[in-house]
């Protein structure tokens, strides 16, 4: 834990602290431990990759992925080749190695690791365009690079580059297509079906992400795609106890990502980095200065991104565990240098995220690039389902900037089927009158019936963002007048609602109960 503060206090990213832990328990370290299974490093890597993949889909927000799938998925494949190329020449004709070694090499560091590039963009606010393309970059890129490292790595003659193409290709195709099917089935049982206790809600959102992983794998497809679609479907899909999900799949993906750096520590020798240091700087540079802003500005042309913003993810290409546990590919395949091809990526990614790493925050500001600060904190809502009453609790988190405060319960204008039963204030419970005016730091505890949850929500985030003339503006839910709005709380809503919070317990009946006493309601904060 003193690691995860000296990292967020320095601005570098943990991936170093974690590999020198590694690197002093192991040989030349201080206690000398032996260890070089590459094989058992290798399963043990793409065992905490699939939860690190899974963590950050599960957090991907789908409205800021969505405007930029089409680049994000450019630039990680047609960006990623363009990549390799430029990086595999470096290798041969500048560092002297041989072109199955060099391909490799540029395949492997041609991947970007999401968790190094966010720990140190956590306290620079970046527009949702930004961010969004980089998260579901470096989702995506691990796939293709993957496949790629491993043809190059297999024993025999490389295939042909379009044969290569058409494998990658494919295996994409089936990955994605599991992934989607995976996480859609899984959304759609764990929104419909009420498990025993609310503890196994974060266990079964991480199965059924691991399972996608699975089913990818034996069906010859990327199980690494696989693994972060079907987690960005459940991460997106309106899940019951969604914080505890999250808090659960980030401390997870924070277990792994520590036991990955040390055992990549454990694995490497220090004495044997010194030979491969500067052919490990030359390979780098050209990486950093020249591959990865060549490939962003060339794939995501036909996008029309500003050229600062591209400026910006050129230097935020940054590398972690990813490139490092890739290189013990070719080592447990027994390619020809691969103890070389594993020193110069580890020297690269450990320089570079010390150069890289606290320069980030420095030169979005110098680009000017900041998000808005105006913007409207994104709604906190937590469902707790009620199988066996076919209703749902929601528990919903006024943030501190949200456009909810002033509005009054009855400008919420809630579907039919859906009622504030409670608001929390200041440790107080009260039940609410269509008059009463919400604030900032409000909790509210609303009922809606099953057929309705879902418009009950979308009508909450779109007053959260727009106030309440949401609706009339553009913005998103529905308004007065229109298809499935009513009177205050939407007419019918209240007798509706009410009968279900009876059914409950008496939910809004008394003003002692508070938010946890009505059924298993959660309180939660964003």
């Amino acid at each position: 834990m003193a690691a995860v503060r000296i990292s967020s206090r320095s601005g570098l990213p943990s991936l170093l602290l974690y590999l020198g832990i590694g690197i002093a328990l192991g040989q030349d370290g201080i206690f000398d431990v032996k260890f070089d299974n590459a094989e058992l490093t290798q399963v043990i890597g793409y065992a905490a990759l699939v939860v690190i993949l899974a963590e950050g889909g599960l957090g991907a927000k789908w409205k800021e992925v969505k405007p930029v799938l089409p680049a994000a998925a450019v630039v990680s494949t047609i960006g990623v080749a363009i990549s390799v190329g430029i990086t595999a020449s470096a290798a041969h004709y500048l560092v002297g190695l041989d072109w199955r070694q060099a391909l490799i090499i540029g395949a492997v560091v041609s991947s970007t690791d999401a968790a190094a590039v966010f720990s140190v963009l956590r306290r620079v606010p970046l527009p949702p365009r930004i961010t969004g393309v980089l998260e579901a970059e470096s989702g995506f890129n691990d796939a293709p690079v993957v496949i790629m490292v491993v043809a190059l790595s297999a024993v025999g003659p490389v295939e042909h580059w379009y044969i290569l193409v058409a494998e990658i290709a494919m295996e994409l195709a089936i990955g994605a297509a599991i992934g989607i099917t995976v996480g859609w089935l899984g959304s759609l049982g764990l929104r419909h079906v009420a498990l025993p206790a609310s503890g196994l809600y974060p266990i079964a959102v991480m199965a059924i992400a691991v399972s996608a992983y699975a089913a990818g794998a034996m069906a010859h497809g990327s199980g690494f795609l696989a693994v972060y679609l079907a987690a960005m479907i459940l991460g997106n899909s309106k899940l019951p106890h969604w914080p505890a999900t999250r808090g659960f799949a980030d401390g997870l993906g924070w277990l792994a990502q520590i036991g990955m750096f040390v055992l990549l520590g454990l694995l490497v020798t220090p004495h044997d980095l010194v030979d491969d240091f500067w052919p490990a700087v030359v390979v780098g540079l050209v990486l950093t200065m020249v591959a990865r802003p060549v490939s962003v500005f060339l794939s995501l042309a036909p996008f029309r991104l500003p050229a600062r913003e591209k400026a910006l993810m050129s230097w935020a290409g940054l590398r972690g565990a990813v490139p490092i546990i890739l290189a013990t590919i070719p080592m447990v395949s027994g390619v020809e240098g691969s103890t070389r091809i594993f020193n110069i990526v580890f020297v690269l990614v450990i320089v570079y995220t010390l150069i890289q790493g606290p320069t980030l925050p420095w030169v979005a500001n110098k680009l000017n690039i900041a998000e808005d600060p105006a913007e409207a904190d994104d709604l906190g809502i937590e469902s707790a389902p009620l199988e066996r009453l076919r209703g749902h609790l929601l528990s919903v988190a006024v943030p501190t900037k949200s456009k909810m405060h002033g509005v009054e319960v009855g400008e919420l204008r809630l579907p039919a089927g859906a009622a504030v039963t409670l608001v929390v204030r200041e440790n107080q419970s009260f039940v609410p009158s269509p008059a009463t005016v919400l604030r900032r730091g409000d909790e509210l505890l609303v009922v809606a019936t099953d057929p309705v949850r879902d418009r009950a929500e979308e009508r909450l985030r779109a007053v959260a963002e727009g106030g309440k003339l949401a609706g009339w503006l553009g913005t998103g839910g529905s308004a007065a007048g229109s298809p499935g709005a009513a009177g205050p709380q939407g007419g019918s809503a209240i007798p509706q609602a009410m009968k279900l919070a009876k059914k409950l317990g008496g939910a809004g009946a008394d003003t002692r109960t508070g938010v946890n006493g009505s059924g298993g309601g959660t309180k939660t904060r964003p």
